[in-house]
């Protein structure tokens, strides 16, 4: 394991070999989705990944404390494509299991393809304290490929974070990505991102929600995101969103049927265009 972050970013770029279109593509990737943290659930994405006041099976990757609102229990599958370029999809699972005094998850990512991909394996908990106030933490196991002489990197990191709900539909979160600073790759170790996100949500009348959330990596500027739902015949919902920095906007849709779940959203980058994301989830 005689390699940098860096070095196996680079050598997956030149080891695509696909010209200057991929290059760009390549390093938005890794500016919006820093290593092992890829958001997941087609609701989330078709309100901007605003998300970290909810309560439900994707929450094991947004913000832990969610799961404590799971009560049956639930699986999901995630798939994006981004900006239909194949070699860059991202594929998770998730898994919430109520057990008392909380909600159990179960995570797994991947994001790449056969010579370049990024692994990550997550156990979460979440509950309640008191009526209100709910929290919860995932550990990660995290483990970056990539072909011929380069090898693997893997570590552990650790996030969590709290919803608490101050009025009726009104809720405050946090969340914290990666606190303990944790590197990862050899001998020039690189840092992991360690990434805060606050948001609130509203429920209005019980038909329409909104989120607003800021989130904040140590070594770059804040980026904000606002995400709006409105439901409709109570199993239709209707969703939009807008992250600030890169400025992208989100739509989407979803359709509960006899504990069925299925999202689809669409996000827009003004240079690289649209990103198609599926999720589909069952509560037992």
């Amino acid at each position: 394991m005689k390699f940098s972050l860096v070095q196996l970013l680079a050598a997956g770029l030149f080891s695509l070999r696909k010209g200057a279109a991929l290059l760009l593509f390549f390093a938005f990737c890794l500016s919006a989705n820093p290593a092992g943290n890829y958001s997941s659930g087609s609701r989330a994405a078709s309100m901007a990944n605003a998300a970290v006041t909810f309560h439900d099976l994707w929450s094991v990757y947004h913000n832990q404390a969610g799961l404590a609102g799971v009560s049956s229990v639930s699986a999901g599958i995630h798939y994006e494509n981004k900006f239909n370029v194949s070699e860059f999809a991202l594929r998770a699972v998730a898994l919430a299991v109520p057990a008392r005094p909380g909600t159990i998850g179960f995570s797994y990512s991947y994001f790449g393809f056969p010579s370049y991909n990024e692994n990550s394996f997550g156990l979460a908990f979440g509950r309640f304290f008191g009526e209100n106030v709910a929290a919860g933490i995932r550990l990660n196991y995290l483990q970056i490929y990539i072909a011929e002489e380069y090898g693997d990197a893997r570590n552990l990191t650790v996030e969590g974070g709290f919803i608490a709900e101050l009025a009726e539909g009104f809720r405050v979160a946090a969340h914290v990505y990666n606190p303990s600073r944790e590197k990862i790759g050899n001998p020039s170790r690189q840092v992991l991102p360690t990434i805060f996100r606050f948001g609130v949500g509203y429920m209005f009348g019980g038909k329409i929600s909104a989120t607003i959330e800021a989130e904040k990596e140590l070594e770059r500027k804040a980026v904000f995101r606002a995400g709006l739902e409105a439901g409709f015949f109570d199993s239709f919902y209707l969703r939009t969103g807008i992250l600030s920095d890169p400025v992208q906007n989100s739509f989407g849709l979803g359709y509960v049927y006899r504990g069925i779940n299925a999202d689809m959203a669409f996000t827009h980058h003004q240079v690289l265009g649209f990103t198609p994301h599926i999720s589909l989830s069952y509560k037992f």
